[in-house]
């Protein structure tokens, strides 16, 4: 089996090193993460003829190392065209991301954004993230369990154009963990997601501090202030019991299948019964 492996926290990240030990018994690997971290880039790609880095690092038998310093969808992209050119791979994975892509996570996730882009290709395709951001997270639950889930998914899978599958781990031990269930997406929103740049705060997170030193360096101009993202998340009326971010809180690890198509079909009909 061919697969491609990528992620958008960058080759360094544990959760990608963990990602291909899981792999490696299942077939033929070519790891292409971005250079630096893209966490919220969804399926965003680098275009506007932005010179792109392309370096391969390492190479063995029935496994290669690339990085692009691009989207994890552009990454996806120039495996498809670079590397796969005698044929499509067999299955494309994506993380494992420090930090939960549950519920609306996965509309900015660049995780999710890989699996999206390998489904538009027509190749199954699969996210997978740890529900815990902290750089050094313990990934052992991950590289027990989830063998066994990519089996199923490939086992099961009907060969259906644009659909991609969503796994998240809660952040438990083995035996605390309750089982897999599928799940349906669930909606959660953030607030006060604006905040005053703290570099200490960034370097504590892990996120973005180790690929972007910026201190010591002048941050603003002036009449400028620099802010950061990192709201509150809370969760929303609409979720049920078959949410993924529900269930994930309740220790379970959740598979949810999603599409390509994001046409409201039900609304559409409404519409054209009532359009004028």
């Amino acid at each position: 089996m061919k697969i491609l492996v990528t992620n958008d926290d960058g080759m360094s990240y544990q959760g990608l090193q963990s990602l291909v030990k899981v792999l490696r018994p299942m077939g033929d690997l070519v790891v292409i993460p971005p250079k630096f971290h893209q966490s919220g880039a969804s399926m965003a790609v680098t275009m506007g003829m932005k010179p792109i880095a392309v370096k391969k690092v390492s190479e063995k038998p029935g496994e290669q190392w690339w990085y692009v310093d691009a989207t994890p969808s552009s990454c996806v992209k120039w495996a498809l065209d670079e590397i796969y050119t005698d044929g499509l791979p067999d299955l494309v994975v994506s993380g494992v991301n420090h930090g939960a892509n549950a519920a609306s996570a996965i509309l900015y996730s660049g995780t999710a954004g890989a699996a999206k882009e390998g489904a538009l290709a027509g190749v199954l395709s699969i996210a997978v993230s740890l529900d815990k951001f902290a750089r050094d997270a313990d990934f052992s639950a991950v590289e027990e369990l989830l063998p066994g889930i990519i089996e199923k998914i490939i086992a099961t899978h009907d060969g259906k154009f644009g659909c991609w599958y969503n796994v998240n781990f809660p952040y438990l031990p083995v035996n605390q963990i309750k089982g897999v269930t599928l799940a349906a997406q669930g909606t959660q929103h953030w607030l006060k997601e604006f905040r005053p740049y703290d570099y200490e705060l960034s370097k504590k997170i892990g996120i973005l501090a180790d690929n972007l030193d910026l201190s010591g360096k002048p941050l603003a101009e002036e009449g400028e202030k620099i802010v950061v993202m990192a709201g509150d998340l809370t969760g929303d009326p609409h979720n049920n019991e078959e949410s993924d971010c529900i269930l994930l809180e309740q220790g379970y690890i959740t598979v949810s299948v999603h599409k390509l198509d994001t046409t409201d079909y039900e609304e559409l009909d409404r519409l054209r019964r009532i359009w004028q």
